[in-house]
């Protein structure tokens, strides 16, 4: 079985069911059409720009999407870009290209033009399918890309250089005769998060889309009655694969656009959803505008919110305390993976273990773990090590880079470059990117256990902490630190809440400012370290 029949399968059996709603609080209601379809109208009255597509109407789109591309010589072994931002479109966009056969291939909304033709060069697309907001950027490297690639454009005003998806799909069939998938065929190519240079291609078969679903069915039991709050972007692995779980089931999907608290809460509230994943910035800014009385939970109706769960990053014990103070009735879970193990699940805490917080949790359903020394040998239960991942989701290789392939996939077990460790009941807690070890004076410092401790603060809103260089040390520890909206804060207040960590792990120098995060909430350490690395050293011998 794969995900595109468990699209047909719905499209059966819940035809006329809510599958996706589309949210934007920026924009006015208008008119609820897509292409040539009439929406379904909502129960309640909106202010906002909103569409909803039942599970047939979803099916139907793929259907005429895959037709187009058939017609047009894409099937199996073919490759076709996605460049839109989060809508109601882009399911069913990837879900046509499945159905051909071909591999969908998400790109990144946030690629400069020049990664966008790298990324697309490297996959081999023969398609590329992009939205309004990327005019600019494909017509600067159109040329290059066109020599290889059709450029289909989606969006009122189509630009000359690109052909025009409505026109495309106008007299294409909403019945689509498919080619026999199995979960061995090849299905999609996602990127790295790009933190170290261009990304890296990330082939993926069916069958670990597949596992995917079950995996997060698995974990938080979805059921046809459950409502999802989709925010992140669709590209990456971590929000798609969550609403498989919903998919699973036949379970309605709201795609809302911003992450401002307000709208997050009313959208909850509006579509009753009963499942919300986050990432910790949206997370920690619902919880400053509570802390403030910005928004009132008084004001939304979040009885049926079951479930919080965050992923993507490490989350801060104090955070999760504070969040279950405002929301004692959710269930919460952390769930860890990586796109090249398709995305979340592969560690999870689990919705029973919130007396555990602060660790990542356990192998997840179908995984197997275990954290390795520099040879490759497991480790004892509290060393840590690099943790090992291995089970259905574990990605084919990285396409077309031989070498990367062989330095991450080891006899079936994907290195994830995450160091780790196990403490005596089995729970895995992450201590940071192996690569952004901070090696001072000898001594091992994990960025992240620095940051947990100081996002403790009360005046903290988020820190990073990375490695500078020191002529006496080697490197030194730098927290970058942004403080809540409406609060002031010193050096010498941030030293003196340090006195809690033992000595060599204090941060020997203090900088206030925001800390950038790319889309799917990881901080953007590389930007921090060219910002930062060449300001002038601390005197180390003289810090405490």
């Amino acid at each position: 079985m794969t995900i595109v029949d468990v699209l047909e399968r719905n499209a059966r059996e819940f035809s006329n069911d809510c599958a996706l709603v589309e949210i934007n609080p920026e924009q006015p209601e208008t008119r609820r059409t897509w292409h040539e379809y009439d929406l379904v109208e909502p129960t309640h009255k909106t202010r906002h720009y909103r569409r909803e597509i039942t599970w047939a109407v979803f099916n139907e789109k793929s259907n005429r999407l895959a037709n187009m591309l058939s017609q047009n010589g894409i099937g199996k072994g073919k490759k076709v870009g996605i460049l839109l931002m989060n809508c109601i479109d882009w399911l069913p966009i990837y879900f046509g290209i499945l159905k051909t056969g071909a591999l969908a291939v998400p790109l990144n909304f946030r690629y400069s033009s020049d990664e966008i033709e790298y990324c697309v060069g490297l996959a081999e697309c023969d398609v590329l399918i992009f939205g309004p907001e990327f005019i600019g950027r494909v017509e600067a490297v159109a040329d290059k890309l066109s020599e290889k690639c059709s450029l289909i454009y989606i969006g009122a005003g189509c630009p000359a250089f690109a052909d025009d998806y409505n026109d495309l799909i106008s007299e294409c069939s909403g019945n689509f005769i498919r080619p026999d998938l199995t979960e061995d065929d090849e299905a999609a190519i996602y990127f790295s998060s790009g933190t170290t240079g261009f990304p890296k291609a990330i082939l993926h078969k069916h069958r670990s889309l597949m596992h995917s679903c079950r995996v997060e069915q698995a974990h938080h039991g979805q059921t046809k009655d459950d409502c999802f709050l989709c925010i992140p972007p669709l590209y990456h692995t971590g929000a798609k694969m969550h609403w498989f779980g919903s998919l699973l089931v036949g379970g309605k999907a709201v795609i809302l656009k911003g992450t401002q608290s307000k709208n997050i809460l009313q959208a909850a509230s509006d579509e009753h959803c009963t499942i919300v994943w986050l990432l910790v910035p949206w997370a920690q800014d619902i919880l400053d505008a509570l802390d403030r009385g910005d928004i009132k939970l008084e004001d939304y109706n979040l009885k049926q919110w079951r479930l919080m769960h965050i992923g993507a990053q490490p989350v801060p014990q104090s955070l999760i305390k504070r969040w279950l103070e405002y929301f004692p009735q959710h269930a919460y879970d952390t769930n860890y993976g990586l796109s090249e193990s398709i995305g979340p699940g592969a560690v999870h805490l689990g919705v029973e273990n919130v007396r555990k917080v602060g660790a990542i949790g356990v192998p997840g359903y179908g995984w197997e773990v275990k954290i390795v020394d520099t040879e490759g040998n497991e480790v004892k239960q509290g060393e840590v090590g690099e943790l090992c991942l291995k089970g259905p989701g574990v990605m084919v290789c990285y396409y077309n880079d031989e070498k990367a392939t062989a330095d991450s996939i080891k006899d079936g077990w994907l290195y994830t470059g995450d160091m780790a460790m196990q403490d005596d009941e089995g729970f895995i807690y992450l201590v940071d990117r192996k690569k952004d070890v901070i090696i001072t004076g000898g001594e091992n410092l994990y960025p992240v256990q620095i940051e947990n401790f100081i996002a403790s603060f009360d005046k903290v809103k988020d820190v990073a902490v990375i490695g500078l260089p020191d002529q006496r040390l080697g490197e030194i520890a730098a927290a970058i630190i942004e403080i809540k909206p409406d609060m002031t804060c010193t050096e010498e207040e941030i030293n003196e809440f340090c006195m809690g960590l033992p000595r060599y792990k204090r941060p020997r120098k203090i900088i206030f400012a925001d800390i950038p995060r790319n889309p799917t909430g990881k901080i953007e350490k590389p930007k921090l370290r060219k910002i930062y690395g060449g300001e002038g050293l601390v005197d180390s011998q003289n810090k405490s």
